[in-house]
């Protein structure tokens, strides 16, 4: 049985400008004991569907099972879910203990039983030499581990967070990602976890679901989202930095770059569409594949950056070590046909398909 089941679950508002949709007909499954991350820019709908969930908005549309209840039009309180806010929402006059155990004294849990669960969540989050410590005595870090803390300690079998880690730096956001995916691990809870962050996404999911205008546009392990995206829109946001799109015309022998002579990319009915490549699947070819020209270098210790750009493409490059590149050098770009992926006009993923014979500096 799925934890969590969204159904067509649509939510909106009349503005002056006319009615906004900020989530539209999303519907998806959550399994048990995953971590699942809604994913997407500022406005795509990923705060107001975690919202849906936790019952602080209720949904105009659909409906939404947790555990095998319809709970779509309940309080948040009948929902038996934790929720860390992006604020952490402390209380600053009450103890790192009195902040924990705020939500069990309010459902009037045995007072035995809130001391064992305090000082099993403060074990297991490192909190039990702060418990007597206010929240304006507690570095960010800490913070983030009390809020976290009075989530666990509910023991709800889900527990939502609205971007947890957007106020710590990158070092701390780091750390408390690994923190986090562990903890979830251990408890076996199910999570669902909004970021606008990819990289959040990607080193903490089981599955990813990306939205953008208030709809899914893929929902899938974080492999399928960045090894096969389902159009332009995906290939773009997840990677860093993100796949080159480069646009294609008709030209001698199939469809080329846009601004070239070629090399063929496609066969001619790819012209009109994109193609799409991986930084890290180009390599350097000099004296053929596709020419292009070097913009900027940017040297990142392990690896480097190169920008270039081909006709009216822009390419960047990712390349291990340093590279002996200057802005205005010549080069040649090519790659392995397995790392071409081609979209059509409109952005949506072709199948894989092999590439025109005249494409052999990309085999």
């Amino acid at each position: 049985m799925s934890a969590i089941v969204v159904e067509g679950a649509s939510k909106h508002w009349t503005t002056s400008d006319g009615q906004v949709r900020a989530v539209d007909r999303v519907s998806f499954a959550l399994d048990e004991g995953t971590l699942n991350v809604l994913l997407g820019p500022s406005g795509c709908g990923k705060s107001t569907t975690l919202r849906l969930i936790a019952g602080l908005e209720i949904a105009d549309e659909g409906a939404i099972r947790i555990g095998g209840r319809d709970v779509t039009r309940l309080p948040p309180a009948e929902r038996n879910i934790a929720m860390v806010f992006q604020s952490y929402a402390l209380f600053p006059h009450l103890t790192v203990a009195e902040n924990s155990l705020f939500g069990l004294r309010v459902r009037k849990v045995p007072a035995a039983e809130c001391e064992s669960r305090l000082k099993d969540t403060a074990d297991l989050l490192g909190l039990s030499a702060l418990l007597n410590r206010k929240p304006g005595q507690l570095s960010g870090g800490q913070q983030q581990r009390v809020a976290l803390g009075r989530a666990i300690i509910a023991r709800a079998p889900v527990c939502l967070m609205d971007e947890p880690l957007s106020n710590l730096d990158a070092q701390l956001r780091a750390e408390m990602r690994q923190e986090i995916r562990a903890l979830q691990k251990k408890l076996g809870i199910t999570m669902v976890y909004v970021t606008h962050d990819q990289v959040e996404a990607m080193s903490m999911a089981d599955r990813v679901i990306l939205l953008d205008g208030g709809r899914i546009e893929q929902n899938g392990a974080p492999v399928d989202l960045y090894e096969s995206p389902a159009n332009a829109f995906v290939a773009r946001f997840i990677g860093t930095p993100p796949m080159n799109l480069l646009k294609l015309v008709a030209g001698a022998g199939g469809a080329v770059v846009d601004g070239t002579d070629g090399p063929a990319m496609t066969p001619a009915d790819g012209a009109g569409g994109w193609i799409g490549v991986r930084p890290e699947h180009i390599r350097f070819a000099p004296g053929r594949g596709l020419p292009a020209i070097v913009d900027s270098v940017e040297y990142l210790g392990g690896d480097s950056l190169v920008m270039t750009h081909a006709g009216r493409a822009r390419v960047a490059v990712r390349v291990a070590g340093a590279v002996a590149f200057r802005h205005g050098d010549a080069i040649g770009l090519e790659w392995p046909a397995g790392a071409l992926h081609r979209f059509s006009a409109d952005g949506v993923r072709h199948a894989p398909s092999g590439q025109t014979s005249g494409a052999t500096a990309y085999v």
